[in-house]
């Protein structure tokens, strides 16, 4: 996987998630789907969150959700998910959605978020988060 900048100035990671658009994907106005920029969001959160939890989970809450610029036929898709708070049996995620663009010469940040999951039992009840 390739490690690119991060265009917020914090440095270099490796995404959690990288896809690439396919033609269903776009929307009448020539760019991708809200939507499914938020369910690629919500599996990477789910993918965090889940390594965090030691077990599944399920998405309860998404915060202080921001569409910066649209994703474009073409774009690579790179979605980092980094958590931000640990409570007893939730986790909350901070994802943000990083477009390339123009043949691999540039990055915009299309969008980021806070997903909040809680960790589930077997019978997909609330559990606590293993500490430690």
């Amino acid at each position: 996987m390739t490690v690119r900048p991060d265009v917020t100035g914090q440095g270099r990671r490796d995404p959690t998630l990288r896809v690439v658009p396919m033609p269903a994907d776009i929307n009448a106005n020539g760019h991708i789907f809200g939507g499914w920029v938020l369910a690629q969001m919500d599996i990477a959160g789910g993918i965090v969150a889940a390594r965090v939890a030691q077990g599944p989970v399920a998405t309860v809450a998404v915060d202080t959700m921001q569409f910066i610029a649209p994703i474009l036929p073409r774009d690579i898709i790179s979605i980092y998910a980094d958590v931000e708070r640990i409570g007893h049996t939730s986790v909350a995620i901070r994802i943000e959605v990083i477009a390339t663009r123009d043949r691999g010469t540039r990055d915009v940040k299309v969008t980021s978020g806070l997903y909040t999951f809680v960790a589930l039992d077997e019978a997909k009840r609330p559990r606590p988060i293993p500490r430690g």
